[in-house]
């Protein structure tokens, strides 16, 4: 597996590029925003931990351009910045994941793994309702023959709507197998997710698939009609 770390500051960098190679991966890190887009587009990752304070050109701004580019490896947010309006700017522009500082590294490295387990699949499969198909194997999701693309997190999410497609999801249930985390009711990271998800695969087409239950959560099925 290997890592690119997009930091900065020297001892942090330095820190997570040495951590991260004693855990067992290939690492390279990069000291700005500049050349960590170029390493992100040039080569091949199978995650980036990216800091969001960064020189020449931000993380907001580097993870724009990586997703703009078609690049779906999935995106580690580090930042001192814990405001709840930066988490979500982060999940809109495609981040999968996002780590305060100062933080621990065994959390680090746990949330690294998870990310890159939910980016491998050893089983063929395809999932599907209506005309929208998640290809597992392939990591492709159409929708009327139409290829959607999806960042790391949104095809995690949809995975887990078609899976149990039919079932309303409860929000809790969705942060604890899609970001690994508890539902904080004061955030609406979920409902941006959600709505992120729903323009790519429902604003275009019909029917409508993705459903919001009030007061219980989201489904996806076809709707019975009128």
């Amino acid at each position: 597996m290997k890592i690119l770390i997009v930091e900065d500051e020297q001892k942090t960098g330095d820190y997570l590029k040495q951590g991260l190679s004693e855990s067992g991966f290939v690492t390279d890190l990069a000291r700005d925003g500049v050349d960590g887009l170029h390493l992100a587009l040039t080569d091949d990752y199978d995650l980036v931990v990216l800091d969001v304070m960064l020189p020449r050109l931000d993380g907001w701004q580097v993870l724009r351009e990586i997703r703009q580019k078609g690049k779906h490896l999935p995106v580690l947010f580090l930042t001192a910045r814990d405001q709840v309006e930066d988490r979500v700017k982060g999940l809109e522009y495609g981040a999968d994941d996002y780590l305060v500082k100062p933080f621990a590294f065994s959390e680090l490295l746990a949330r690294v793994r998870a990310l890159l387990r939910r980016g491998r699949t050893s089983e063929s499969e395809l999932l599907h309702v209506a005309d929208l198909e998640l290809d597992l194997l392939r990591r492709r999701v159409t929708r009327a023959g139409k290829r959607i693309n999806l960042t790391a997190k949104e095809f995690a999410l949809l995975e887990l709507l078609l899976r149990r497609h039919g079932e309303v999801l409860p929000r809790s249930l969705i942060a604890s197998q899609v970001w690994d985390m508890n539902f904080d009711s004061d955030t609406n990271v979920i409902e941006v997710a959600v709505r992120r998800l729903r323009a790519k695969v429902d604003d275009d087409f019909e029917p409508k698939l993705i459903r919001t239950v009030r007061g219980m959560g989201y489904v996806i099925e076809i709707p019975e009609p009128a």
